[in-house]
């Protein structure tokens, strides 16, 4: 028997392969194929099976793709209703592989069809356990994800409950907990960098799994769940309807755009959205462009910050064309025009202007604060609660496009985040906003706290009261 998990870190999700005796089964594959492919051929097995525990809201599955050009057998848990064909499993029901055997565990929750899929080895011990969305390294499945459902949150989330007492928590302690997903992603609140773990060690360690009653449950995992993402809804529909191939939706979103063509783009309603890194966007970009660097949660902040039928140009670093368009396909952004050729170099040398952002080390900071600079702190309240630059403005970049109109158009303002990323990304959609007076603070929090002039305090972070919104917002 051999397990090895598949790790996409931009998008902090967790696939499995899972073989034994030459047959193979593969769990939540994502969109592209190819890597799951070339590990059959490496080790020279056949898929038996795709494995899918839900129809997931952060990213678009290469189920129907794998299935179909594998010819394994596509299994959903109980209660599942895809649009195409498929085999949907009792709860309980067994599915051998190789010398081992794989059980379906009903566990809705997270959503209705989720599932876990217990792994049985050859001497027929529970061995280990995949538990999608419904058990974390830590937490649990936000159980507000429900499809067409008169569900409430606080439903889902006892029905949470019973499936973790009644099919998680009598497992052995050694029982391996293999998730789908880890830190960074939007399908918890609060996970772990760990990406493996055993029954053991989340019964000890993890918050949702401590002895209480169902309602003390049903508290503490709904508290603090924010607003999913508004491109959820979207690839849970396009994971239960079904999809375009992968490569065919590369060959179209894939393709060079002379300057003539990006401009006329631009002026049909284009975003121009730069995957650049923020160091080489702070340098000079295009105006009205939206930096969301690759070097990140890339596909994540697309689809939190941009309409997923937006249509997009981008600009790129040289090379990184298909990564830009691969990730945003795997979250269901398939609407891509084109990249410019050349980049911004190309934009440069024939006259055009660029703009750019200005950068300081936290070390020159107050100096700013002191010339009527306000800080705003652009990362999630939760984090910001914890510790903030006194008098400091706290406006969550998923917040941004609600909320922009909080602040003062003509005013000062210094941007910071946790590290540097997030703050970029809402120095550009300022800037893009009409907003002059911007100042990015390289290295974010983390070296803001150790700069000793500068007042932190622990506590609520304050807002403005002003609440019409920008209506120059261009997202």
């Amino acid at each position: 028997m051999y397990v090895e998990q598949l790790y996409t870190g931009c998008l902090a999700e967790a696939a499995y392969y899972i073989e034994s005796n030459g047959e193979a089964a593969i769990i939540d594959p994502m969109r592209e194929t190819a890597p799951y492919l070339e590990i059959l051929k490496n080790r020279g097995t056949k898929l038996k099976y795709v494995l899918e525990t839900h129809f997931h809201a952060d990213f678009v599955s290469g189920h129907l793709d794998l299935a179909k050009q594998t010819g394994a057998k596509l299994i959903f848990g109980p209660t599942a209703k895809p649009s195409y064909s498929s085999y949907i499993a009792e709860d309980g029901e067994r599915f051998e592989l190789g010398n081992v055997e794989i059980q379906v565990l009903h566990t809705p929750g997270h959503t209705m069809e989720s599932s876990t899929y217990l792994l049985i080895d050859e001497k027929g011990i529970n061995h280990a356990v995949f538990t999608g969305d419904t058990l974390f390294i830590g937490d649990v499945g936000r159980p507000d994800l429900a499809i067409k459902s008169d569900l409430t949150k606080e439903d889902l989330a006892g029905m949470l409950y019973e499936s973790l007492k009644s099919k998680i928590l009598p497992l052995a302690d050694e029982v391996i907990v293999y998730p789908g997903h880890g830190a960074g992603s939007q399908c918890g609140k609060n996970m772990s960098n760990e990406t493996i773990s055993t029954i053991g060690e989340q019964r000890k360690f993890n918050y949702a799994l401590q002895p209480m009653s169902k309602q003390q449950f049903v508290d503490v995992v709904t508290e603090g769940i924010a607003a999913p993402p508004p491109y959820f809804p979207e690839n849970a529909r396009i994971n239960r309807e079904g999809y375009q191939n992968i490569d065919e939706v590369l060959k179209r979103n894939l393709r060079p755009l002379s300057l003539l063509d990006f401009e006329n783009a631009i002026n049909e309603g284009a975003l121009v959205l730069d995957t650049r890194n923020e160091n080489l966007y702070e340098s000079g970009s295009l105006r009205y462009s939206l930096n969301i660097p690759l070097n990140g949660q890339y596909a994540v902040w697309v689809g939190s910050l941009i309409p997923i039928d937006r249509s997009l140009v981008l600009i790129t670093e040289p090379g990184q064309e298909y990564e830009s368009v691969l990730r945003l396909a795997r979250v269901g952004f398939e609407n891509v025009i084109g990249y410019l050729e050349g980049g911004v170099e190309t934009w440069k040398n024939t006259g055009k202007t660029v703009q750019t952002v200005t950068s300081i080390e936290p070390e020159t900071m107050m100096e700013y604060v002191h010339k009527g600079y306000e800080v705003l702190d652009v990362r999630r309240s939760t984090e910001a609660e914890t510790e903030h630059v006194s008098g400091a403005i706290n406006i969550s970049l998923v917040d941004f496009e609600n909320r922009l109109g909080e602040l003062e158009k003509d005013g000062k303002y210094l941007v910071h985040c946790a590290g540097g990323y997030r703050s970029m990304i809402a120095s550009s959609i300022l800037a893009t906003n009409g907003f002059k007076n911007i100042v990015n603070i390289h290295g974010g929090f983390a070296k803001i706290k150790k700069v000793q002039d500068v007042p932190l305090i622990a506590g609520k972070c304050p807002t403005t009261l002003r609440n019409e919104k920008l209506e120059s917002l261009k997202l």
